[in-house]
């Protein structure tokens, strides 16, 4: 999948085949209207006036019964919040050019503050890329715990004072200066979100107090594409912003991405976005170590474990993207409505429900945050929460995420795989195919070929929304695309700054591709997972839009009219292509158009025998689509884009009612139910003994799983382990070796239950204190007067020690807390 993932940047989902059906939808038509305003969209919501509202509902606003009257209330924890450094250098100083001041922002941020204040408790700290909710979050919890991070201004001050004197700043007046002039900061803040808005005002302030001459950029994301991820950091537009993000489209047991995505240059989303024309941050480690990771360039679990931890611990110490707090999203429905489902991932805007929502009318309305935030195209676009939530309706992948558990399911596809080993190696077929950029045509792999790992597709093929039939074409269009686009010189034309360097990763690991019949075609590639599922993840091509209009955006790009990323769109004054607007959509009926009135066939395709008709087909049917609908938005998902109104604010969507659509309403209604693991109770003394062996029961509500974790007074993880329940207990017996390791005074205690069902972990978290010798709990009632007055009274401990001891339980307790 991850190839379907960089061809089209569409999501992927493994599916079973099943009969088709005329409709896949239990309502014929969805629309998207904008409310920029959560209380507004909230009462539209509680009057019936919206059936759903895809952003979230601050939680004061829904604390009560009465508030909640006429709703449905779900949680969501993908979340998160950020801010992103800018390390430049250029003629202008840059204080967060030097890694001390950058780093010391950790201990300058109060993440309680934003938690507990910001979000109303509804969230936890995090700081790195993982949150605790997420699979591999227990993979690096320990490399977590060895920064002890703690809100410290005065500290924060100290490190940020001593990198700026040894660089040659100076202190005037209690103003910072460099070469006499002062050191300013620009702080891009969202102020379209009230958290983000509040976390760049407490930064801001604590700048100025520093020394710094702060100047507040306020502005959207549509502001922030131009500002933040469009200008070059050299020129210092920005010095921090303040990211936030949603949850990913889909919950991931096995993310290959997230340590490329957060700390890594070559995914393109660090300051400079790799546009050659701009200043670009570098760091080959943490490049390396997550291509490894993506590239499935380990060969057991702990190796890929050890590459995050590795990866995570430099992505934190760098501090290029500093992680704050994740946050638990409250999203409401009205109460007459049935059938949502709230991935872990996504939440509640998740892909599955539009498709099995139900409500007393054909008609749903869901409320947006924005209607229209970046451009619609499935190369460099669709880069937005708000337009994902839409276009994961519209497309149908080939290989999609399991809501609750993470792992990769079959959609489109039944798959058999064969991956002898990690190190092991299967000979490739010599007819098997690969494109070759620079004959511009495909070439057999010839003699000799081997590869990791073969995935053998079963593909479940259907009409696209213009009637037309999907078919091999289109699958081997896509394989062409990355291949292509993988931008071998600075001087080709097929090359794009963002996509490019994505698509030469998932290109190195291909080896080639053999098409067995008309839908079953074989993949082998370089690629080994010690799941199978995620080795066909990997593999798995598909295509989300018809070849054709591929190629049209190709020729559109190529021609120099248009960009298919951000960064090119501004690096080459051209529009960032989009095919939901108007003059794009025209732009590709005229490419159409021209392809058809010269018989033009793409080199792609030229190798596979067609009929001329074929191409006058799929030609005349893309362009009467864009004729009637004003719009180029062609997939194969469960609804078609009908129109997209920016004057009223609204993207309207039907049901494909069609009767090569595999899918019938309902087919994932079980998505809709999910059974979470609970910790009712765990048995732990306030008190331990160091070096005593010690049992501590834990009750779980169902059959769990859980991992616990013991954390001395240094932060490290001096025990842990993974244990199953038996009749919803499970024992957790350290021994005294174990016990011998815990710190006089306070330690910690993590666990973290999770379901065979359902990976969204419940946390509990409490403090305890080590003592050493044998520890006798103090009596209930203590005659302080007796005990001064009979010597012969024979107590273990000197009261002045019980009565320490009781102070010191009364402070563990005050530090416990719980986590839901």
């Amino acid at each position: 999948m991850k190839l379907f993932l960089i061809v089209i940047l569409a999501i992927f989902v493994f599916g079973s085949v099943v009969a088709f059906a005329d409709k896949g939808t239990f309502v014929d038509k969805v629309q998207f209207i904008q409310y920029v305003d959560e209380n507004t969209a909230l009462e539209e919501v509680r009057n019936g006036n919206l059936d759903i509202y895809y952003y979230r509902v601050s939680s004061d606003r829904i604390e009560d019964a009465k508030s909640r009257e006429g709703l449905n209330v779900f949680q969501s924890t993908g979340g998160s919040f950020s801010i992103l450094v800018n390390p430049a250098t250029s003629d202008k100083f840059n204080p967060f050019s030097l890694h001390e001041v950058r780093f010391a922002l950790n201990y300058l941020i109060d993440r309680e503050l934003i938690v507990n204040e910001f979000l109303g408790g509804y969230g936890t700290t995090m700081i790195s890329a993982y949150n605790p909710f997420d699979p591999d979050y227990l993979l690096v919890l320990e490399e977590l715990e060895s920064f002890n991070f703690r809100y410290n201004p005065k500290l924060a001050e100290e490190m940020i004072s001593n990198a700026l004197v040894t660089s040659g700043a100076e202190k005037i007046d209690d103003k910072w200066f460099y070469d006499s002039k002062p050191i300013e900061v620009i702080i891009f803040i969202r102020s379209d979100d009230p958290v983000r808005k509040s976390i760049g005002e407490i930064l801001s302030s604590q700048l100025e107090k520093f020394g710094f001459t702060v100047k507040k950029d306020f502005g959207d994301l549509n502001k922030a594409f131009s500002i933040v991820y469009g200008s070059d950091p050299a020129e210092q537009k920005w010095n921090i912003y303040t990211e936030g993000w949603a949850g990913r489209s889909a919950f991931v047991k096995y993310d290959s991405l997230v340590t490329a995505q957060m700390y890594s240059p070559w995914y393109c989303n660090m300051p400079g976005f790799c546009n050659p024309s701009y200043w670009n941050y570098k760091n080959d480690t943490i490049d390396s170590l997550s291509m490894n990771v993506f590239n499935g360039n380990f060969t057991s679990a702990q190796e890929r474990a050890d590459l995050l931890k590795q990866a995570t611990n430099m992505g934190v110490k760098e501090s290029v993207r500093i992680f704050l707090a994740s946050k638990i999203d409250q999203y409401v429905s009205n109460d007459r409505i049935r059938g949502i489902v709230n991935d872990f991932g996504a939440g509640v805007p998740s892909r599955f429900t539009p498709i099995n929502v139900k409500s007393d009318s054909d008609f749903v309305k869901i409320g947006v945050k924005q209607i229209y935030q970046g451009a619609w195209n499935p190369i460099g676009g669709l880069s937005d929460l708000y337009s994902r939530a839409i276009w994961d309706n519209v497309s149908e992948p080939l290989i999609f995420k399991h809501p609750y558990t993470g792992v990769s399911i079959p959609i489109r596809t039944q798959w058999h795989v064969e991956a002898p080993g990690p190190t092991e190696k299967l000979v490739v077929p010599e007819d098997a195919i690969k494109w070759n950029s620079t004959q511009q045509s495909w070439i057999k792999v010839g003699k000799g070929n081997q590869a990791t790992t073969k995935v053998t597709f079963n593909l479940k093929f259907s009409n696209w929304h213009n009637g037309q039939p999907m078919d091999m074409n289109d699958l081997m269009y896509s394989i062409y695309f990355l291949y292509e686009w993988t931008c071998e010189t600075e001087e080709d034309k097929t090359c794009d700054s963002e996509y490019s360097s994505k698509a030469y990763q998932a290109a190195q690991t291909l080896v080639g591709v053999r098409v067995i019949d008309k839908d079953t075609i074989e993949v082998y590639q370089n690629y080994w997972h010690f799941d199978e599922a995620e080795i066909a993840d990997s593999a798995g091509v598909w295509a989300s839009m018809p070849w054709e209009i591929m190629f049209a955006m190709e020729k559109s790009v190529t021609d120099g009219k248009a960009a298919f990323s951000r960064s090119n769109a501004i690096g080459n004054d051209v529009e960032w292509l989009s095919l939901i607007v108007p003059d794009d959509a025209n732009m590709i009926k005229s490419n159409l158009e021209e392809f058809k009135q010269s018989n033009f066939v793409p080199p792609a395709l030229a190798t596979f025998e067609s009929d001329p008709s074929y191409y006058d087909s799929r030609y005349d049917s893309s362009i009467s689509w864009i004729a009637q609908k004003n719009h180029a938005i062609i997939s194969n998902g469960p609804f078609y884009l009908e129109n997209y109104s920016p004057e009223a604010r609204t993207i309207t969507i039907h049901a494909f009612d069609d009767p090569t659509y595999p899918f019938e309403a309902g087919y994932w209604k079980d998505f809709a139910n999910v059974k979470l693991s609970k910790i009712n109770h765990v048995e732990i003394p306030d008190v331990i003994s160091i070096g005593k062996e010690i049992t501590i029961p834990v009750f779980v509500n169902d059959e769990s799983t859980i991992y616990y974790y013991f954390i001395n007074a240094d932060n490290k993880v001096v025990a842990s382990g993974t244990k199953k329940s038996e009749n919803n207990k499970i024992d957790i017996i350290l021994s005294k070796d174990k016990t011998a390791l815990f710190s006089v005074g306070a330690n910690d205690l993590k666990i973290f239950s999770v379901s065979d069902s359902a990976l969204r972990p419940d946390i509990f978290r409490t403090s305890f204190l080590g003592i050493k010798g044998e520890y006798t709990a103090p009596p209930e009632r203590l005659n302080i007067e007796s005990e001064i007055l009979s010597v012969e009274q024979d107590y273990v401990m000197p009261v002045i020690v019980i009565i320490a001891i009781i102070i010191g339980i009364f402070i563990v307790l005050k530090r416990k807390r719980r986590q839901q």
